[in-house]
């Protein structure tokens, strides 16, 4: 097939222990997923209507690479997240199908443009520019579901410059990873090469630039980064 323009590369991340890759498809987020990080925004928790919102899968930056700081913001915030990678899809999966649909882990940042997010709040205006925008999803490498699983006990972390930020385990999230992927197939047909970024804790805060973050999955991932 020939195209009248290049074609975009496919986004990818890398696989622990292994030369394949990971191909992206589309990444989703779900907010608010932790209570107390939901009432250090002053938001309050809907179990039964979770928040989900989209980032595009170019907005990828790998393990040990530097992240831009973005344009268009003076208030530009990290959120640590367990990521988990799809190996497969469909809709209106049910809860106690859905772990089989899990190809794999990592640890992310949910990075937000917080100066743009207040003022889409403040207007009922969607959160695209305050979510969306380039290099807001750094990403480590995956870890295979079929090498290891997380628990409720397993721990997030997030460290700045050396100094914890964002510190819980699993056992904290208000849906996890089966109730998560239920949901959000009743609201888009899930395939093989998503993401989902499963919310953050409490602790979230300012990055500035030449900040160095250390990100932690325990057990499964670690990421680190430097903003530019």
């Amino acid at each position: 097939m020939s195209y009248v323009i290049p074609a975009p590369a496919q986004p990818s991340l890398p696989i622990q222990g292994s030369d394949q890759r990971f191909p992206v498809r589309r990444i989703f987020c779900i907010g608010r997923n932790y209570a107390e990080h939901a009432r250090e925004m002053g938001a309050t928790v809907e179990k039964d209507a979770p928040l989900f919102f989209c980032k595009p899968a170019d907005a990828i930056v790998t393990d040990g690479a530097d992240l831009p700081y973005p344009q268009a913001t003076a208030d530009l915030h990290h959120e640590v997240e367990m990521v988990v990678a799809l190996g497969a899809g469909g809709r209106d999966v049910a809860a106690d199908r859905a772990a089989a649909l899990v190809w794999g882990y990592g640890v992310g940042l949910d990075l937000t443009r917080r100066d743009l997010q207040a003022v889409a709040k403040a207007k009922s205006h969607p959160w695209d520019v305050a979510k969306a925008f380039d290099h807001s999803a750094p990403v480590s490498a995956l870890r295979a579901a079929a090498e290891v699983r997380p628990s409720p006990a397993t721990r997030l972390s997030l460290a700045v410059n050396g100094s914890v930020r964002q510190q819980a385990t699993l056992a904290d999230m208000i849906h996890d990873v089966p109730g998560i992927i239920a949901m959000l197939s009743t609201l888009f047909e899930l395939k093989a090469g998503d993401l989902i970024f499963t919310g953050t804790p409490a602790g979230v805060a300012a990055l500035q630039r030449g900040d160095r973050f250390h990100a932690e999955l325990e057990g499964i991932a670690t990421l680190d980064g430097r903003v530019a």
